[in-house]
């Protein structure tokens, strides 16, 4: 049955839907963002996918698991339309959207043989309760697989004093939000302490170095740094002056412009068996 203990969902989503955000979030795919998952997937599988977003990860888990079926929840009802907009759009009817809460997930035990979630913990008030959850409703033998990033450890060349400041920004910011940016190595530590005792941990990252790649990436932060719900956040709670952000926003359409830029965002990954 579902949990009735009161959900503890303290935690505010640092980057919001802007379209800035949601630029990079349409862009991903189970190939780009969560191919340690693979093995686990086949035709008739039932998936519970966790804080789908725009749901271009949950349309790409449905066709390989059909005539299986997804259901992607987010905690944002807003997002969900765009979600289901695009399933549409690319013909996938093996998939539903809902609005859901991680630390109080409205389905009975052993409900789905794959539990996902990319880029979710690092936002949750509880991420060891969100995983307790997300092990209640797997079945016996099924995987919880979550993936996040490490903000403490992203990587990038060449150096920009503009950046580094980007970069303790953003972990303050996230951390006054109640969110662990640095998620990605707590990870296993997590799964550990929500009950699990088979646990692969392994580790994927995302480079960004051609120059569309460079673009792209460079564009989205520039955006996201004066635009978002992220800027809003970050002024509003002292962290930054908008001058600041504006400063911060210039150098990453600098350091893109650069033809010997790189950038490496690394994540931790966990398989779970239940």
């Amino acid at each position: 049955m579902p949990s009735s203990t009161p959900a503890r969902e303290t935690a505010t989503y640092t980057h919001g839907h802007h379209e800035s955000v949601l630029r990079s979030h349409s862009w991903r795919t189970v190939e780009n963002s969560a191919a340690y998952l693979i093995p686990e997937l086949r035709s008739g599988l039932a998936v519970l996918d966790v804080g789908c977003g725009p749901g271009t990860i949950s349309a790409d888990l449905a066709g390989r698991v059909a005539p299986g079926r997804v259901t992607a929840v987010d905690a944002a009802e807003g997002v969900l339309a765009q979600a289901r907009a695009a399933a549409a759009e690319q013909g996938v009817d093996n998939v539903e959207f809902a609005v859901a809460d991680v630390h109080a997930l409205d389905f009975p035990d052993d409900s789905f043989d794959v539990v996902h979630a990319h880029q979710v913990l690092q936002h949750v008030g509880d991420p060891v309760r969100a995983l307790s959850e997300m092990r209640r409703v797997c079945r016996p033998g099924g995987v919880v697989a979550v993936r996040d990033s490490d903000y403490g450890a992203f990587t990038w060349f060449p150096a920009s004093p503009a950046l580094d400041r980007w970069q303790d920004l953003y972990r303050r910011v996230a951390r006054a939000n109640g969110g662990e940016p640095d998620a990605g190595r707590r990870l296993l530590s997590w799964a550990r302490r929500a009950g699990f005792t088979d646990v692969t941990a392994s580790a994927g990252v995302w480079c960004f170095a051609s120059p569309d790649e460079r673009t792209w990436w460079s564009g989205l932060w520039a955006d996201r740094t004066t635009e978002s719900v992220y800027a809003e956040l970050a002024v509003d709670g002292g962290h930054a002056s908008r001058e600041e952000l504006t400063e911060i926003a210039r150098a990453w359409r600098s350091w893109g412009s650069d033809e010997d830029a790189w950038f490496m965002v690394p994540h931790g990954e966990i398989l779970c068996r239940a």
